[in-house]
């Protein structure tokens, strides 16, 4: 799950991917009856989507499941040689939503429409509408999502009760309560707020800001006043000492009890279940404790069938038979820190205690997850991956990093021939 945008980069490189050629290994092969499932959950999440499979599987379908488990890196660069192939595509593949449009643009993907007659529940009422619009191209449904994850914030209970009371009274933490108490808490030697994860905490200031990756879905726009507005934020924050310094750990301090709030993905609750304190999940820092202009950066794993020859009507089916079963059997996706994108699952007790929870019990927490699905985002995060944290820390000045960006973006926008 970590580190989304470290990869996005790949399917950018259509050309050069499609030329590394090769065979995929044998352990893609699959039975007339059997669904080869490829997802990118290498990590502890990998056992619980093992657990829903291996449930799926005990129900005895006419198509059982192959899970199979790669890194991300490494199955989106698959992906890519199989297809160009034509040989040894998956009947079923989890892709990040961002990847989609690419994809569709690329042709590479088969549309649900023609089974989803057949599984009459898979409609966007019962889905969170976030994450079920991604797959909506050309009036056409060419993925089902599985999830929605979010960038969030966690916070030490009893460091907020002594330099930030009330901030948590409206689940909302602006930066002028980040700030107030990194300054009171200097003194006891108690950082306020941890250098995470650039990419989401500067999207979702950004779009706070009201700035957008594109105004006509091709040509970025990330060189103006609301990108440099996003940054000097956290800029002057590191200079006013509210921040952890270049070269700590944040989540080093967050367990030693040493920072107050902590901004990361609802999927590293399971890193932090070792912690000596009381801590809790918020939502990430705003700008105003207006709850109508929440931004929380999301992302969302789909489900998608690839072209391929091979996956016959029947086996499409097949396909269609897993993903609705897992609409009505998500907890143990939950279980993995996930926020599923099925909402069946509000009707889980269990559900209801984790602490993810509130982003979807809350129609007005919903409206705040944003998946930016910029066709282009890919070469947005390799960007953002590669530059944020220099320029927070002062290494590259502002302006003349945000020109780099743009610069970069328009040059690798300008190699793909979707656009001509």
């Amino acid at each position: 799950m970590r580190k989304l945008g470290l990869v996005f980069m790949t399917i950018m490189l259509v050309a050069a991917l499609a030329a590394c050629g090769g065979k995929s290994s044998g352990s893609n092969s699959s039975s007339s009856k059997e669904i080869v499932f490829w997802n990118p959950f290498a990590g502890p999440d990998g056992q619980n989507m093992k657990k829903m499979v291996d449930e799926y599987n005990k129900t005895n379908p006419k198509y059982k499941i192959k899970n199979i488990s790669l890194k991300e890196g490494d199955m989106y660069k698959k992906i890519q040689t199989v297809e160009n192939s034509g040989k040894n595509v998956p009947d079923l593949m989890i892709v990040h939503a961002e990847r989609i449009k690419l994809y569709h643009d690329n042709k590479m993907l088969t549309s649900f429409d023609k089974y989803l007659k057949d599984y009459p529940e898979i409609k966007a009422e019962n889905y969170m509408q976030e994450a079920w619009k991604i797959g909506d191209l050309d009036g056409s449904r060419y993925s089902v999502p599985l999830d929605i994850h979010s960038s969030v914030m966690y916070y030490n209970k009893d460091l907020v009760e002594k330099y930030a009371p009330g901030a948590l009274d409206d689940n909302i933490v602006t930066y002028d309560e980040i700030e107030a108490a990194g300054e009171k808490s200097q003194k006891d030697k108690i950082t306020g707020l941890g250098i995470t994860w650039m990419k989401p905490i500067f999207l979702s200031l950004y779009a706070q800001n009201g700035g957008k990756l594109t105004e006509n879905g091709t040509d970025p726009t990330i060189h103006n006043d609301q990108a440099k507005a996003a940054f000097q934020k956290w800029i002057d924050l590191y200079k006013e000492h509210v921040t952890n310094k270049d070269g700590e750990d944040p989540l080093q301090l967050f367990l030693q009890g040493k920072l107050i709030f902590y901004p990361e993905g609802i999927w590293m609750n399971n890193n932090l279940k070792d912690a000596k304190f009381d801590y809790g999940l918020t939502n990430a820092p705003q700008l105003s404790n207006d709850k109508s202009k929440m931004v929380n950066w999301s992302s969302s794993h789909q489900f998608v069938m690839f072209n391929s020859k091979e996956r016959t009507d029947e086996k499409a089916k097949g396909v269609l038979a897993f993903v609705d079963w897992v609409r009505d059997h998500s907890l143990e996706w939950a279980k993995a820190g996930q926020n599923p994108a099925s909402l069946k699952i509000l009707d889980e007790p269990e559900y209801q205690k984790m602490a993810q929870s509130f982003l979807l019990k809350d129609p007005v927490e919903q409206a705040s997850l944003k998946i930016f699905d910029y066709k282009y985002n890919g070469y947005v995060s390799e960007e953002l991956d590669a530059k944020s944290l220099d320029i927070v820390f002062g290494k590259n000045p502002v302006d003349k990093a945000l020109a780099d960006i743009q610069k970069s973006l328009e040059d690798k926008i300008s190699k793909d021939n979707t656009n001509k």
